[in-house]
This record gives C-alpha cells, structure tokens and sequence, in this order.
C-alpha cells in the first residue's frame, strides 16, 4: 500500500488527530517576536509542577501532627527527594513569572480586544486557578510561614457581612486551621491541578479559534505574512523552553533561598508569631493590598476588585487600536500599571511600615486610575480620531 493511502486511512480511522495536526502543525500563525514563546514556557512549567507533585503527593501525610515531618522526610530521607520538592517549589516561582509576562504582553498588545475577549477571560481564569492552587499548596508543609500565612488569608475571609464566618467554616471545616482544613487545602491543590490542565486546553481552543494577534499590524510596513506553526514557531518555541529550563535550573541549584522562606523550615506553632508574615512573591502584591487597607473587609475587597477589572478589561478599552506602542497614552499607562505592580509586589514582602503602606495605597490608586479613568478615556478619543478620518 502506498505510504500516502496507509497515511489517508489512518487519518480516516483516528479523524480526532487530523484535527490536532491542523491546529498544532498547519496553524498559521502572524510575525510574532519572542514574547509569543511564554505560552511554551508556561506548559512546560505546568507540566513539570503536575510530575513532580503526583511523586510528592505519595509522600505526604495530610494531618497536622505529620505534615511538617513527612515534607522533612521527603527532603533528607527518599532519595531524590529534595530535587523533586525544588521542581515543584522552583516550578511556582517560574510558572508566576512567565504568567505575569505572559499577561504583561497581552496588556501591552492589547490581546483582549475583540475577537478574542475569550481567550483573555479563559487566561484570567487560570490565572485565579493558578493563585488558589498555589495558596493551597503554600499552607501544606504546615511550618511557620503557611501557618501564618493561611491564618491571615482566611480571617480576611471571615470578616465578609452575613457569610463569613459560614464561608469560612466550611473552607476550614471549623472554626480554626485543623486536620480538617489540612485535609481540604491537600485536596483542593490536588484536584486544581487537573482542572488548570483542562483550562489549559480550553484557552488554546479559544485562541486558535481567532488567532493570534500580529504585533506588526499598526507599524508602517506591517508583515501581514502567516507561516505554519511547524517549523517555524516549533523550533522557536524550543529555543525559548530550552532557555527558560537553563533559569529554572539555575534557580533550583544555585539560588534556593529565593524559593523557600527561612521561616518555614521550622513546624507550625500557634502560639508564636513569626516576626513578619509575608507570603510567596507571586501572592505579594494582593497581599500588600490587604494591608493597604485599615479593615480586613475593605482590603479583601480592593484586592478582589484588581483582579475583577482586569476582566472588565475588553469592555474598558474598545478602541480600534491594539498596540500602547502606537499610543503614547495608553503606554505610559501601561508602564505606571506594571511600575504599580511591581511597587506592590515589593511591598507585600516588606515587614509593615507607614513607608510602604503609604505606596501600597498609591500604586493602588495608580493600579484603578489607569483602568478606570485612563483606559476609557484613551479608547473615546481613539474612537473620536477614527470618526474624523
């Protein structure tokens, strides 16, 4: 049989994997520079994360008298085990850092704009996934620093009016962090890592459904062009994954400091008080946002709101433009959101201080101002330009 009906026939038997092939391989795809590559990391990231947690969940005991002393015995004991845990622990800090890039681009690019609002909202979505997956995962080796950190997070909760305390009892299965609630953080991490994966498979559906955006296409000579997928990007996307395990790699080896807090190499006491309660870096930001605000309930609710804007986002900004670098308004706000960004995440991983509260509250008037007020100002007056012209 000729290579080219046995090819056909298989095609015909197994119809699911010609779809896959046009998607991943036929795709075509606009002249996108290496930021499009993040989407690659991310994967990458998400997949080492689900491996090397499937090897740790087998290790763990989720009980407050043995979480703290399997994690250690995983750490000295198993063999290979502390380079499991660094995988896992390293693969958080790199999966937050493509992600916020990866969302940064879609700001800058302006990717949430019509027709793709679907593939935005999906990615804001795992993006909430990712930060609950990580916040549960955060209180599981039960030392001091997820004690503490868990303790502050839920008695946010707990102060919302009339269902607080029923929310917060139900997360927790009581009225305080117990068995119960160890038991409900393991599965819930668990369990999120498997929906994330499907997420992940929804926001590629939407994206190939549009497209990707073409950062070229307001520039004077535009590079309308559309190349296949493979092996144009395949090979990219390569270069950059090999790239970005070089810095998860050196991260692990060299610089595991910034991957564990001190803190947290001690077990959980209730009765004493770290120092500063400060969370992971990637959570530091909406941290800094509930200490910006004198009440537990004002805070939880401006840092909620930072992140429901971002999904109000393709209705804020409907102008015909995409890229800020062809409005100068919308960059520099742009610059000021990500300047704002970084000022809260440094500030939620600083010991409180008037200094810091103070420009937690201003990067969050900046943060409301630029979607709020800017955005929708830049987009009437782009609309009100294209009328004229």
């Amino acid at each position: 049989m000729p290579p080219d009906s046995f090819e056909k026939k298989n095609m015909q038997r197994l119809s699911a994997f010609r779809k896959i092939h046009e998607h991943f391989v036929n795709f075509p795809m606009p002249a996108v520079n290496w930021l499009w590559c993040l989407g690659a990391c991310l994967i990458t990231a998400l997949g080492l994360m689900g491996l090397s947690g499937l090897f740790l969940a087998i290790n763990y005991q989720p009980d407050i008298q043995h979480a703290f002393s399997s994690v250690m015995t995983l750490e000295r004991r198993v063999p290979a085990g502390w380079l499991i845990r660094s995988l896992h622990m390293g693969g958080a800090t790199m999966l937050f850092a493509a992600l916020y890039l990866h969302i940064g681009r879609g700001l800058w690019y302006g990717s949430y704009k019509a027709p793709r609002e679907f593939v935005w909202l999906s990615g804001l979505l795992l993006m909430a996934l990712f930060m609950v997956t990580a916040f549960a995962g955060y209180i599981l080796p039960w030392g001091q620093m997820s004690f503490w950190g868990a303790t502050v997070a839920t008695h946010a909760i707990g102060s919302i009016p009339l269902i607080g305390k029923s929310l917060l009892s139900l997360l927790l299965g009581g009225p305080e962090l117990g068995d119960v609630a160890l038991r409900r953080f393991f599965v819930l991490h668990f369990a999120l890592g498997f929906i994330a994966v499907a997420l992940v498979a929804l926001h590629i559906l939407c994206l190939h459904g549009v497209g990707s955006t073409n950062p070229t296409a307001e520039s004077r000579k535009p590079d309308l062009t559309t190349r296949p997928f493979h092996p144009f990007y395949t090979i990219k996307d390569a270069i950059a994954v090999c790239v970005f395990l070089m810095v998860y790699t050196g991260l692990i080896f060299f610089l595991p400091q910034l991957i564990e807090k001190q803190a947290n190499l001690l077990p959980a006491n209730p009765f004493k008080t770290p120092p500063a309660i400060s969370p992971e870096w990637y959570l530091a930001p909406f941290f800094a946002m509930l200490r910006a605000v004198p009440s537990q309930l004002g805070g939880l609710i401006i840092a909620l709101s930072s992140i429901i804007v971002l999904f109000a986002l393709p209705w804020l900004d409907r102008s015909p433009r995409h890229n800020a670098r062809f409005r100068p308004l919308v960059s520099s706000g742009w610059i000021l959101f990500f300047a704002s960004f970084l000022t809260l995440t440094i500030a939620g991983l600083e010991p409180p201080s008037a200094f810091w509260i103070l420009l937690s509250r201003v990067a969050l008037v900046a943060w409301f101002s630029i979607f709020l007020i800017l955005l929708p100002y830049a987009s009437w007056r782009d609309c009100q330009q294209e009328v004229k012209k």
